[in-house]
Protein backbone atom coordinates (compact mmCIF):
# COMPACT_ATOMS: atom_id res chain seq x y z
CA UNK A 1 0.00 0.00 0.00
CA UNK A 2 2.83 2.44 0.81
CA UNK A 3 4.21 1.83 -2.52
CA UNK A 4 0.77 2.66 -4.54
CA UNK A 5 0.87 6.52 -2.30
CA UNK A 6 4.06 7.48 -3.13
CA UNK A 7 3.51 6.50 -7.01
CA UNK A 8 0.14 8.69 -7.19
CA UNK A 9 2.03 11.83 -4.84
CA UNK A 10 4.82 11.36 -7.41
CA UNK A 11 2.35 11.88 -10.22
CA UNK A 12 0.64 14.80 -8.25
CA UNK A 13 3.67 16.28 -7.71
CA UNK A 14 4.40 15.80 -11.49
CA UNK A 15 0.71 17.31 -13.19
CA UNK A 16 0.22 20.27 -10.61
CA UNK A 17 3.24 22.42 -12.02
CA UNK A 18 2.34 21.03 -15.53
CA UNK A 19 -0.95 22.98 -15.34
CA UNK A 20 0.61 25.80 -13.24
CA UNK A 21 2.71 26.36 -16.20
CA UNK A 22 0.15 25.85 -18.65
CA UNK A 23 -1.89 28.25 -17.01
CA UNK A 24 1.04 30.93 -16.80
CA UNK A 25 1.59 30.21 -20.39
CA UNK A 26 -1.97 30.59 -21.67
CA UNK A 27 -1.85 34.16 -19.28
CA UNK A 28 0.82 35.53 -20.81
CA UNK A 29 0.17 34.64 -24.00
CA UNK A 30 -3.42 36.22 -23.66
CA UNK A 31 -2.31 39.34 -21.91
CA UNK A 32 0.73 40.39 -24.15
CA UNK A 33 -2.26 40.98 -27.06
CA UNK A 34 -3.85 42.76 -24.23
CA UNK A 35 -0.62 44.97 -22.83
CA UNK A 36 0.46 45.42 -26.73
CA UNK A 37 3.08 47.88 -27.28
CA UNK A 38 1.54 51.24 -28.20
CA UNK A 39 3.06 52.90 -31.55
CA UNK A 40 4.29 56.27 -30.78
CA UNK A 41 3.46 58.53 -33.95
CA UNK A 42 5.43 61.70 -32.35
CA UNK A 43 7.58 63.66 -35.11
CA UNK A 44 7.10 66.34 -38.12
CA UNK A 45 5.45 64.49 -40.80
CA UNK A 46 5.73 66.13 -44.58
CA UNK A 47 3.07 65.53 -46.99
CA UNK A 48 3.84 63.16 -49.77
CA UNK A 49 1.43 63.89 -52.39
CA UNK A 50 2.27 60.75 -54.73
CA UNK A 51 1.82 57.91 -52.04
CA UNK A 52 -1.64 60.02 -51.20
CA UNK A 53 -5.01 59.05 -52.46
CA UNK A 54 -7.18 62.39 -52.65
CA UNK A 55 -10.14 61.48 -54.72
CA UNK A 56 -12.26 63.49 -56.80
CA UNK A 57 -14.01 66.79 -54.78
CA UNK A 58 -13.82 70.04 -54.24
CA UNK A 59 -12.07 69.19 -51.01
CA UNK A 60 -8.88 67.96 -51.61
CA UNK A 61 -6.28 69.84 -50.23
CA UNK A 62 -3.91 68.18 -47.23
CA UNK A 63 -2.27 69.57 -44.57
CA UNK A 64 1.55 70.64 -45.92
CA UNK A 65 3.30 69.21 -42.63
CA UNK A 66 2.30 67.43 -39.49
CA UNK A 67 3.49 67.78 -36.01
CA UNK A 68 2.89 65.28 -33.77
CA UNK A 69 3.64 65.24 -29.94
CA UNK A 70 2.97 62.07 -28.04
CA UNK A 71 3.11 61.75 -24.78
CA UNK A 72 2.19 59.43 -21.98
CA UNK A 73 -1.87 59.54 -22.15
CA UNK A 74 -1.79 63.14 -24.55
CA UNK A 75 -1.28 64.01 -27.92
CA UNK A 76 -1.17 67.15 -29.65
CA UNK A 77 -1.18 67.58 -33.79
CA UNK A 78 -0.23 70.58 -35.48
CA UNK A 79 -1.46 71.45 -38.93
CA UNK A 80 0.42 73.45 -41.49
CA UNK A 81 -1.97 74.08 -44.10
CA UNK A 82 -2.70 76.46 -47.25
CA UNK A 83 -5.38 78.66 -48.42
CA UNK A 84 -6.74 79.18 -51.80
CA UNK A 85 -4.91 82.69 -52.21
CA UNK A 86 -1.84 80.80 -50.50
CA UNK A 87 -1.44 81.94 -47.22
CA UNK A 88 -0.03 79.36 -45.03
CA UNK A 89 -1.98 78.90 -41.83
CA UNK A 90 -1.85 76.63 -38.92
CA UNK A 91 -3.75 75.01 -36.02
CA UNK A 92 -3.44 72.56 -33.43
CA UNK A 93 -5.51 69.83 -32.11
CA UNK A 94 -5.40 68.32 -28.60
CA UNK A 95 -6.17 64.54 -27.52
CA UNK A 96 -6.49 62.00 -24.33
CA UNK A 97 -5.27 59.08 -25.87
CA UNK A 98 -8.23 56.89 -23.07
CA UNK A 99 -11.28 57.41 -25.26
CA UNK A 100 -13.17 60.35 -23.33
CA UNK A 101 -14.53 63.19 -25.42
CA UNK A 102 -12.03 66.35 -26.60
CA UNK A 103 -13.14 69.49 -27.99
CA UNK A 104 -11.22 71.79 -30.44
CA UNK A 105 -12.00 74.47 -32.73
CA UNK A 106 -12.77 74.22 -36.45
CA UNK A 107 -14.12 76.19 -38.74
CA UNK A 108 -16.31 78.77 -36.54
CA UNK A 109 -17.39 75.58 -34.71
CA UNK A 110 -16.17 72.83 -32.26
CA UNK A 111 -14.81 69.27 -33.39
CA UNK A 112 -15.61 66.78 -30.81
CA UNK A 113 -13.43 63.64 -30.88
CA UNK A 114 -12.52 60.82 -29.24
CA UNK A 115 -9.23 58.47 -29.96
CA UNK A 116 -9.37 54.69 -29.51
CA UNK A 117 -6.54 52.17 -30.37
CA UNK A 118 -6.58 49.54 -31.97
CA UNK A 119 -6.52 46.40 -30.37
CA UNK A 120 -2.75 45.49 -30.86
CA UNK A 121 -1.83 49.07 -30.49
CA UNK A 122 -0.62 49.82 -33.81
CA UNK A 123 -2.70 52.17 -35.25
CA UNK A 124 -5.12 55.21 -33.45
CA UNK A 125 -8.62 55.93 -34.72
CA UNK A 126 -9.93 59.89 -33.95
CA UNK A 127 -14.02 59.93 -34.52
CA UNK A 128 -15.03 63.52 -34.75
CA UNK A 129 -18.36 64.95 -35.20
CA UNK A 130 -19.17 68.70 -36.12
CA UNK A 131 -22.08 70.75 -36.19
CA UNK A 132 -22.45 73.84 -38.39
CA UNK A 133 -24.89 76.16 -38.93
CA UNK A 134 -25.95 78.13 -41.91
CA UNK A 135 -29.13 80.01 -42.75
CA UNK A 136 -30.84 78.47 -39.58
CA UNK A 137 -30.06 75.19 -40.72
CA UNK A 138 -27.78 73.25 -38.64
CA UNK A 139 -25.43 70.28 -40.49
CA UNK A 140 -23.61 67.51 -38.68
CA UNK A 141 -20.50 66.11 -40.62
CA UNK A 142 -18.80 63.18 -39.09
CA UNK A 143 -15.65 61.40 -39.46
CA UNK A 144 -13.12 59.58 -39.07
CA UNK A 145 -8.83 59.16 -39.07
CA UNK A 146 -6.99 55.96 -38.82
CA UNK A 147 -3.14 56.74 -37.92
CA UNK A 148 -1.03 53.99 -38.85
CA UNK A 149 3.64 53.44 -38.95
CA UNK A 150 4.54 51.98 -42.36
CA UNK A 151 7.75 51.87 -44.29
CA UNK A 152 9.11 50.90 -40.79
CA UNK A 153 7.84 54.27 -39.03
CA UNK A 154 9.74 56.19 -41.90
CA UNK A 155 6.06 56.99 -43.57
CA UNK A 156 2.70 57.95 -41.70
CA UNK A 157 -1.28 56.90 -43.33
CA UNK A 158 -4.34 58.77 -42.23
CA UNK A 159 -7.09 56.70 -43.71
CA UNK A 160 -10.03 59.46 -43.54
CA UNK A 161 -13.55 58.86 -43.87
CA UNK A 162 -15.92 61.79 -43.80
CA UNK A 163 -19.81 62.11 -43.95
CA UNK A 164 -22.11 64.70 -44.67
CA UNK A 165 -25.31 65.56 -46.54
CA UNK A 166 -22.90 65.56 -49.88
CA UNK A 167 -22.41 61.70 -49.19
CA UNK A 168 -19.08 59.74 -47.82
CA UNK A 169 -15.55 60.90 -49.02
CA UNK A 170 -12.77 58.60 -48.45
CA UNK A 171 -9.19 60.11 -48.97
CA UNK A 172 -5.56 58.46 -47.76
CA UNK A 173 -3.15 60.96 -46.99
CA UNK A 174 0.81 59.69 -46.89
CA UNK A 175 3.62 61.98 -44.92
CA UNK A 176 7.25 61.15 -44.63
CA UNK A 177 8.82 61.48 -41.61
CA UNK A 178 11.80 64.33 -41.53
CA UNK A 179 15.12 63.15 -40.13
Amino acid sequence: MKKQRILCSGIKGIIFPFYAFLFLGAFLLFSSATFAQKVNFSGTWTFNEDKSELGEGRFRRAATKLTIKQEGNNMSIERVSQRRDGEEFTYTEKYTLDGKECENPAFNTTRKSTVTWSEDGKSLTIASTMVFEREGQETEMKSSEILTLTDNGKSLSISSTSMSPRGEMKRTYVYDKEE
